[in-house]
């Protein structure tokens, strides 16, 4: 017998059981960004590997350990991209689509971390970003945390979540700040883990985002970033958190707050949660006004967010489970008794979808018990029975799923009145 296959560990398959749910959570997000004003985007998989080194950064954990990297026939070195904001930045580059004028856009897709799997975290997941180009000013910035919070109320998961921001200044300020940390980090590197030590004289910003408990009275010592950012940066971040507290958004600034990818500037903000173990974050985003300029574009501000959508149907799924009860796509389930009755259930079946109902015919010649019980199991709100009397009697026997009803039996039209309301 020949070696049963599986797939490669950490990319995960998406079964029929599950695909409402996406399919709910994707559309929930389709709308939000409409509402917003935001168009769909969409780029490739694989980008050049230099795309990725030049903006995320080579001294970050994504490019030294992290990225499925791989030479093609024409010897190129080509990435499967591990996150959407370089690749939306080079294709908005590509086709001019910032050049004096602002733009709006989102996009999914899976994205691929070559990390150890584990809840919430696998090495294919799937990406849902928003980006904002041609705007300098705090309003934008405010927006996408505005925007987020109302996804947070559409869910019902806003009690489980709670916003941090911080702003990282300028480029000059970080890089003044970051020779600080190296003395300070230096002066203590007996104290510092493994992780730490490598990061050092790479990206010693990313030593304060360390989860190691043996640092945290060290990290905690750490000169802040925010007492090295000019007085304009100041103002740009005081202006965000005016603008949330207008909008009634609750944040607690967060001076240890960094992120990984070394594009960001100025505002950058997390919105964590604890109903997922140690994968706590489920959004992310901030500022990176110096990222397309980086790419070879004219200089251009932006700021954008991400947020993982397998963590954010755990945190749904945790919080309120009965929003993916809008999930169940079938209003019928069409049941033949015996194999004379296949012919009526497709014309049926057809009346049916021709009234716009989401149908599903048993064509499996099962027992009547057995269809039922896969009817029971697919969600569907009713089920219609084609038995010999239907044939004879043009009766259809209509059974209700969801609702303590008793059984309708009328004709085909009565019937599909009945699926109407129920």
């Amino acid at each position: 017998m020949a070696q049963t296959l599986t797939a490669v560990r950490g990319m995960n398959d998406l079964l029929p059981q599950d695909s409402p749910k996406w399919q709910l959570i994707e559309h929930t997000l389709r709308s939000l960004s409409a509402s917003f004003g935001y168009d769909e985007i969409r780029f490739p998989l694989v980008e050049k590997t230099e795309l990725f080194c030049r903006s995320i950064g080579e001294g970050t954990d994504i490019v030294e350990k992290e990225m499925y990297t791989f030479t093609d026939l024409n010897g190129e070195s080509l990435t499967l991209r591990p996150e959407g904001t370089a690749p939306c930045c080079r294709a908005v580059i590509e086709h001019g689509l910032a050049y004096n004028q602002v733009q709006k856009v989102w996009y999914q897709g899976p994205v691929f971390r070559h990390e150890r799997p584990q809840k919430g975290r696998y090495r294919q997941f799937h990406q849902f970003g928003v980006e904002a180009f041609g705007m300098a000013g705090a309003m934008v910035d405010a927006e996408l945390i505005v925007m987020t919070a109302a996804l947070w109320r559409q869910l019902g998961i806003q009690s489980a979540l709670s916003l941090e921001i911080n702003t990282l200044g300028d480029k000059d300020a970080r890089s003044a700040y970051r020779n600080v940390l190296i003395e300070y980090f230096s002066a203590h590197e007996d104290k510092l883990d493994e992780d730490s030590k490598r990061r050092l004289h790479k990206n010693p910003l990313r030593i304060l985002d360390s989860k190691n408990k043996d640092m945290q009275t060290l990290i905690e010592s750490a000169p802040k970033l925010i007492e090295h950012i000019s007085e304009e940066c100041k103002a740009h971040f005081d202006s965000v958190c005016a603008h949330l507290t207008a909008h009634g958004i609750n944040y607690t600034v967060n001076p240890r707050l960094v992120r990984g990818l070394d594009y960001y500037n100025r505002t950058v903000f997390e919105w964590v949660t604890d109903k997922l173990g140690a994968q706590g974050t489920v959004c992310a985003g901030g500022r990176y006004d110096g990222l397309i300029e980086e790419l070879g574009g004219r200089a251009t501000p932006a700021v954008g967010f991400a947020l993982g959508i397998e963590r954010l149907l755990l945190v749904v799924d945790a919080v309120n489970p009965r929003y993916f009860d809008a999930a169940i796509p079938l209003d019928c389930y069409v049941i033949c008794e015996d194999s004379d009755s296949e012919s009526v259930a497709a014309l049926a079946e057809s009346h049916l979808r021709a009234q716009s109902f989401a149908v599903k015919t048993d064509c499996s010649g099962a027992s009547f018990k057995a269809q039922f019980k896969r009817a029971v199991a697919s969600g569907a709100r009713t089920a219609l029975v084609i038995s010999q009397d239907t044939r004879t009697e043009q009766k259809y026997s209509l059974k209700y799923l969801t609702e303590k009803k008793d059984a309708f039996i009328g004709s085909l039209d009565e019937c599909i009145d009945q699926i109407k309301q129920a």
